[in-house]
């Protein structure tokens, strides 16, 4: 069903933006994310993300996170701009990295390893202590905010989506940062994923922590704790099929779900190599798609949004959202998106790169 529209929406008093941080090497298998040039640079992504969010430019990671092959800008920029646009606070959280941003950047660390290659038996050794620091965290930030917005940042996170929907019953195809979604290599990874952790389509329907510890990642662990834990108050899922997943997982771990909205960008609602709107449905969850119109864009980089490239991530598109709820014309916000952009293409050489 259709999410309330930002002009609907009740304006919070303490709203948070809160992005959840981490790795999987699942990540590492060629051709799988396009969030880096190649795919052990995904190291690079999460972080530099986090550099960007929080200071509008990298810092010490050596290269600007962008997606190949026109160099089209992280979705990070959008959100850093939304959030310095309407002054809502923002908090980072450590659910796995592989590598630390720069130290000026502050982290919320809950403990968590990078994911293992979801092929192998276990991906996720401890999804249940990481749900649970999750969920205590959501518990300390109920009292002290009133709206809080998830997004994330993890590689390779639509193929550990699709592997967690398919533990858990569902059938249908993820986005992917690529234009050009790789849905063949994808269900081949997903087929040797369930294979070697002992799990057929629909096993773990009743038990979603088994399935994100055997072929998930821990974003969705610490994320789920997170919601969970903030109970009652309005909670946005800023993102596209992950955040979907996150959303079976919660559902079938048997909390309550009326609270929780999904937005997304409308790149991921109309990608038809995904069945986006199909699982929201399925699911039984809230679901809204935002436009910044990158088509008017006078930078190529943005513009490839239109073409199918990175389409999501970062929460972009509920920090759209949160620029509508404000009254921000969607103008200012891609002009000031296109100064950002230009910014930052100074830096970030790849060169440095040891």
């Amino acid at each position: 069903m259709e999410g309330p529209s930002p002009e609907n929406m009740k304006m919070p008093e303490r709203p948070l933006f809160l992005c959840v941080l981490a790795n999987t090497e699942t990540a590492y298998i060629e051709g799988l994310s396009a969030a880096g040039k190649t795919a052990k640079l995904t190291d690079y992504t999460p972080p530099g993300d986090a550099e960007v969010l929080e200071t509008g430019m990298v810092v010490d990671i050596p290269i600007l996170p962008m997606t190949p092959p026109y160099d089209t800008p992280t979705p990070a920029l959008i959100t850093r701009v939304a959030l310095d646009l309407t002054g809502v606070k923002h908090m980072l959280v450590n659910a796995g990295l592989k590598i630390l941003p720069a130290k000026i950047v502050p982290l919320i660390d809950i403990s968590g390893s990078p994911g293992k290659d979801i092929r192998e038996p276990i991906a996720v050794p401890d999804a249940q202590g990481i749900f649970e620091r999750g969920f205590k965290l959501g518990r300390e930030l109920k009292d002290k905010y009133d709206f809080v917005m998830i997004g994330e940042s993890i590689p390779a996170g639509t193929t550990t989506a699709n592997a967690v929907l398919a533990a858990l019953g569902y059938n249908g195809n993820v986005s992917s940062s690529a234009s050009t979604n790789p849905l063949e290599l994808k269900k081949q990874v997903v087929s040797e994923a369930l294979d070697s952790s002992g799990i057929k389509p629909g096993d773990l329907r009743n038990n979603p922590m088994e399935a994100i510890r055997c072929v998930g990642d821990p974003m969705m662990a610490a994320v789920a704790g997170i919601a969970v834990g903030l109970e009652d108050i309005p909670v946005i899922l800023a993102g596209g099929t992950q955040m979907a997943t996150v959303f079976g997982v919660i559902k079938h771990l048997g909390h309550k779900t009326d609270n929780i909205t999904i937005v997304t960008t409308c790149y991921v609602m109309n990608d038809t190599s995904a069945h986006f709107t199909q699982l929201a449905e399925e699911l039984g969850a809230k679901a809204y798609a935002t436009d910044p119109g990158f088509g008017q864009s006078r930078l190529q980089g943005l513009r490839q949004y239109e073409a199918g490239f990175v389409k999501e991530g970062v929460g972009a598109g509920g920090a759209i959202y949160l620029t509508q709820m404000f009254g921000i014309p969607v103008e200012r916000l891609r002009t000031e998106i296109e100064i950002l952009c230009e910014k930052l293409s100074k830096y970030g050489d790849i060169d440095r790169v040891k």
